[in-house]
């Protein structure tokens, strides 16, 4: 037990006495760097740092143009004209420096990269591609791949695209969302080349690879009604209820018209407002008030809208509510309960849309791939859906 006590005495000065080298040698290293810098570069980042990136790119130029050694200060120049949306400057400027002969591996691979972003966002999805590919085995492999996939969507490339997500997928993201969504888009593409059997392929794919894929349900619902088969057609919509049952909402029509055309109305109504009480959330209420009014005249809507509010209170209820009663409504009461629902509406116009729970991006007509983010059923099937916290 001395013997350790004895070493540890002399042991810790020695380990004092590394670590203050140590730090000498990397200050040492850092006050020559910061030497060999131009003052410039300081000014630069100032501006950097205060958000003024006109003056920063201005300055840095004039340091590239003087310094041509300023290898990484070109790379940092060249994200700042991407960045700006300057993009033949950007490539201009990673494309000299892939030329440069003492680039180190490393340096040569990151601009390389760089190029190939600035491309993507010049649309040349061709050149991106080439550049991409060229990296799979190089320390950007993960990140060209990403890149990749995005080329491809853009390029509803969905063969290539279910390849190079395979390829991704680890522990932290499957893209089973993903491919089943890219196995719907090759099943669409089938249809529309008139080859039912290639799209039923892949629909069961994207089944196998995503079991709650709702959209793969629906496109195959297509199918059998196009091929007369209606009692498929019907099973096929009924399944979305044991995957995402709001899903039906968008399925409701097509669900209904078959029904309807085996002479089945009022069975399809039953269900519709059975799967309504069952899934309160349910965006069918406007389809609902339609079919009952149809079949079962304005007393009976107006008594079930009337229920609908109490047990589910929404905006949309309300006005459904007042829009029953403003059809039994005295003439002198019309007026004014015009104007309330009118004044309704207008107030809750947004949930009349709906809205992607990624970016937030509001659009009347649904999407399973969002415009503005480019991410994957992030709309809910639910209008004026807000983002989850």
């Amino acid at each position: 037990m001395l013997e350790i006590e004895y070493w540890w005495l002399i042991a810790l000065p020695a380990f004092f006495a590394l670590g203050w080298l140590a730090a000498r040698v990397d200050i040492k290293h850092v006050l020559s760097e910061t030497r060999s810098l131009p003052v410039a570069y300081f000014k630069g980042l100032n501006y950097l740092l205060n958000g003024e990136t006109n003056r920063a790119v201005d300055v840095y130029v004039d340091i590239a143009r003087h310094h041509a050694e300023t290898i990484e200060l070109q790379f940092t120049l060249g994200h700042l004209f991407r960045r700006r949306g300057e993009l033949e400057r950007a490539i201009r400027m990673h494309q000299k420096l892939l030329v440069r002969r003492e680039l180190t591996v490393a340096q040569r691979q990151t601009a390389q990269f760089e190029l190939a972003l600035d491309f993507m966002q010049a649309g040349l999805f061709d050149r991106a591609e080439s550049l991409l590919t060229e990296l799979a085995d190089t320390d950007y492999a993960r990140q060209a791949r990403v890149e990749l996939l995005g080329v491809y969507q853009q390029e509803k490339a969905w063969a290539k695209a279910i390849e190079t997500a395979q390829q991704l997928r680890d522990e932290r993201h499957t893209y089973q969302h993903e491919i089943a969504q890219f196995y719907c888009e090759l099943a669409s593409q089938g249809v529309l080349r008139s080859e039912p059997a290639a799209a039923r392929v892949y629909l069961q794919k994207a089944i196998a690879e995503h079991r709650k894929c709702a959209r793969a349900n629906m496109l195959l619902a297509e199918l059998e009604i196009a091929a007369g088969n209606v009692d498929a057609a019907i099973e096929a919509w009924l399944r979305i209820e044991s995957q995402e049952p709001l899903y039906i909402a968008l399925a409701a029509r097509g669900l209904l018209a078959a029904y309807d055309a085996q002479g089945r109305a009022s069975e399809g109504t039953q269900l519709l407002l059975g799967l309504l009480r069952q899934y309160p959330e349910l965006d069918v209420l406007d389809l609902a008030y339609e079919r009952l009014l149809t079949e079962q005249g304005l007393l009976a809507t107006h008594e079930f809208v009337r229920e609908r509010l109490k047990a589910h209170p929404t905006m949309p209820s309300l006005r459904k509510v007042l829009e029953a009663h403003l059809l039994v409504a005295p003439d002198d009461q019309k007026v004014e309960l015009e104007l309330i629902v009118k004044l309704i509406h207008d107030a809750t116009r947004e949930q009349t849309m709906y809205r992607c729970t990624h970016c937030g991006f509001k659009a009347k007509q649904y999407f399973w791939h969002c415009p503005a983010c480019t991410e994957w059923e992030t709309f809910p099937p639910v209008r004026g859906a807000q983002k989850s916290s």
